[in-house]
């Protein structure tokens, strides 16, 4: 097709993107308030890489938004922009006319995406770089507007006290699964197929959280090692699905087919989004996004330093969301994957970044309030990674009201607790209680904090009760990278081991911490794999190893990797049918009318109440818990009391059940058995029991 044959118009400067209407017009616009001058470079074939099919100066310039219509574009035709203006890195400014750049609005993008060296921003003596990165560099593709048929399905709208989240990877949930045909194996298909759908169902899962599906690049220095970037950490297009996942040349129409699948089977679909960098790295790194566009007004600069990043994330660069169109940015991608793509909510990374208006954090943040009053934001998952590496980066429990955040403190507490560690016990009751002392300061409750033990960063529950250390050879950082603080402990051996001894304490101590995050207070955050014993054999930063090491084992053969399953998921059978782990407010302690106890009752071995002394004089790892139902609940079965034996010790111990409540006791959970079936089913008040060295045990009240 001829250039010539293109009728232009000077458009429209909104919506942002490039927008199709239904008779065939293409409208074009994009932010770049500090430009000269801005192409629009069109790609429609593929005779020769990076050659441009026609390059179309934008005419239209309304208040920094540069537009352009055009008529006769073909379908599925690609495009990308070349932006004059000044360089002076010493204001914060690095327009280069040789880099193409992506519309930050972009609803899909040709293929995966790859760093190129002629990508980046300037030569090693600091001046620009010359070299043309057209070639290589990612570009956007023109979509046809048609209507997507949701079927009537409608969004689950799940409680969040009624929640179970689990955390997965596109791929690595589904690439090795048998049951899956292979050409659906690692893809948004292949996450919707029926045999995964029908196991996350039977395991009892309501809300599966995605590691990022937004278009990334896959870094330099990783491609030089033969890796990627797996997790997907490393943002190039915010509208944009992921392309590798897909398995059609439509990611789109694939991914919302996947929603529509979970939201008829009655579970929704959350999103780990990454608003607070870009895949643009620090100023020596690749200009193939905001930089080229203007620098200055989507990153943080130091004050005083405009040429230097302000850098709170680790990542080379912070999206500065107190700026005007970084804030429309992140504001308009949030509704578009909720309004257009049907998703139930969103895990942001690293989100302490966005409570940032300048140096210091501040849960009344311009972003806070934009989420806290837009009608469509407000009604769904809106969840915290709680910190950054800035100044006061750690603001656990200090986001606002309608925010939950991953919670780091009863993630550390619970392995200290399972570990034995001393000095831990009384923190340990607060966690399993909801962490009351992170979240009632500002009125919100339990369901505010998602429990976790394990995520995609770090151990594996596997391996964090089979390594001492990290072992992250394979990443080629000579194991620099990723944490050193695990809090994990190998039970005498680094590693895989034959000896019968240490496997079996080992999986009861997977046991022991699945129990414990069940059925504590708050809601249940599981890492995908967990309950089939995955291990990366102690890498606990595999961020790029898309292999194995990475990829959910499906062997249905392995019996102990079955019985794990089978175990969690009857852990969450009784959650679910137990009103009394799931509230939604805090235990008080106060004596309930009906029966003149507390609400929440701590006991010692004994099986006495516990004074405030008892926890610092008692030898510490061992007590015991009892809950039962809020006065205001109809009874219904399974709701009544329910009473937790924990012992963290080395040793058996005897615990005597109280002799009031005057109830005959039913065992349910044994974490010494593989599938946490009992030993002793029934007991009277005052009876002894014999709980096992590092396990647990949960009883329901017969009457």
């Amino acid at each position: 097709m001829p250039s010539s044959s293109l009728s232009i118009t000077e458009g429209r400067p909104s919506p942002l993107g490039s927008t199709r209407s239904y008779g065939g017009n293409v409208n074009f616009a994009v932010v770049a308030p500090r430009a000269d001058a801005v192409d629009l470079c069109l790609f429609w074939n593929d005779m020769e890489p990076g050659e441009e099919s026609a390059r179309v100066r934008m005419t239209g310039n309304s208040f920094g938004v540069w537009h352009v219509a055009i008529e006769g574009l073909p379908d599925r035709c690609r495009y990308g922009y070349r932006v004059q203006g000044p360089w002076k890195p010493e204001e914060g400014l690095f327009f280069n006319h040789h880099k193409l750049l992506l519309d930050p609005y972009a609803k899909l993008i040709d293929g995966k995406s790859l760093h190129h060296n002629s990508m980046r921003c300037r030569r090693s003596d600091g001046r620009m770089d010359k070299t043309d990165s057209g070639p290589f560099a990612p570009r956007g593709v023109i979509v046809d507007p048609y209507p997507f048929d949701w079927e009537d399905t409608r969004r689950p709208n799940i409680p969040m006290t009624d929640c179970v989240f689990y955390e997965a990877h596109i791929k690595g949930f589904s690439y090795l699964n048998p049951e899956l045909p292979e050409d659906l194996r690692g893809t948004y298909a292949g996450l919707a197929h029926e045999s995964s759908i029908q196991y996350l169902k039977e395991l009892g899962i309501t809300s599966v959280q995605l590691l990022p599906v937004h278009q990334h690049l896959d870094d330099g220095f990783l491609l030089d090692r033969g890796l990627i970037n797996y997790w997907g950490y490393n943002t190039l297009g915010f509208f944009a699905p992921e392309y590798r996942f897909s398995a059609t040349n439509d990611p789109i129409t694939e991914f919302k087919e996947m929603v529509r699948t979970f939201h008829r089977e009655g579970m929704e679909v959350i999103l780990d989004v990454v608003y607070n960098h870009t895949c643009e790295t620090g100023v020596d790194g690749p200009t193939c996004l905001f930089r080229g566009f203007d620098n200055a007004a989507y990153y943080r600069t130091m004050s005083g330093d405009p040429a230097t990043y302000d850098d709170v994330t680790g990542c080379g660069n912070s999206v500065d969301i107190s700026q005007r169109d970084a804030m429309k940015l992140v504001l308009d991608s949030l509704r578009y994957w909720v309004t257009e793509m049907g998703v139930d909510g969103f895990r942001f990374d690293l989100a302490a970044t966005l409570g940032r208006d300048s140096k210091e954090f501040t849960n009344d943040a311009a972003f806070f309030r934009a989420v806290h009053q837009d009608p469509i934001l407000s009604e769904v998952k809106m969840i915290a990674e709680p910190w950054d590496i800035g100044l006061g980066g750690y603001q656990q429990g200090n986001f606002p009201v309608i925010w939950k955040e991953l919670n780091g403190k009863y993630r550390d507490c619970v392995r200290q607790f399972w570990r034995g560690d001393p000095l831990v016990v009384g923190e340990f009751a607060t966690r399993v209680t909801g962490s009351a002392d992170l979240f009632a300061h500002n009125g919100r409750s339990p369901e505010s904090s998602l429990n976790m033990i394990t995520s995609h960063d770090g151990f594996t529950l596997h391996d964090l009760v089979s390594y001492n250390q990290k072992h992250n050879e394979a990443n080629g950082e000579l194991n620099r990278d990723g944490d050193s603080h695990n809090i994990s402990y190998n039970h005498g051996v680094e590693g895989s081991t034959d000896d019968p001894v240490v496997n079996e304490m080992r999986k009861r101590q997977i046991r022991n911490f699945l129990t414990t995050l069940i059925c504590s207070q708050g809601v249940p955050f599981i890492t995908a794999g967990d309950e089939r014993l995955r291990t990366q054999q102690g890498n606990n930063n595999g961020y790029c190893q898309d292999s194995e090491l990475s990829w959910i084992n499906w062997d249905r053969d392995d019996p102990e990797a079955e019985a794990m399953y089978r175990f969690v998921r009857r852990l969450i059978a009784f959650r679910r049918e137990n009103p009394s782990l799931r509230k939604s407010r805090f235990f008080t302690g106060n004596k309930m009318n009906n029966t003149g106890l507390a609400d929440v009752s701590w006991l010692n071995i004994r099986g006495r109440i516990k004074e405030n002394a008892d926890w610092s004089v008692e030898k510490s790892g061992a007590f015991g818990m009892m809950i039962h139902r809020e006065a205001s609940f109809r009874r219904k079965p399974l709701s009544g009391f329910i009473l937790f034996f924990f012992n963290a010790r080395q040793e058996e111990v005897k615990f005597h059940f109280p002799e009031k409540p005057n109830f005959r006791w039913e065992c349910i959970i044994d974490t010494l058995d593989a599938e946490g079936k009992p030993t002793l089913e029934t007991a009277k008040p005052g009876q002894k029991v014999h709980v096992s060295a590092r396990s647990m045990q949960i009883w329901r009240e017969l009457g």
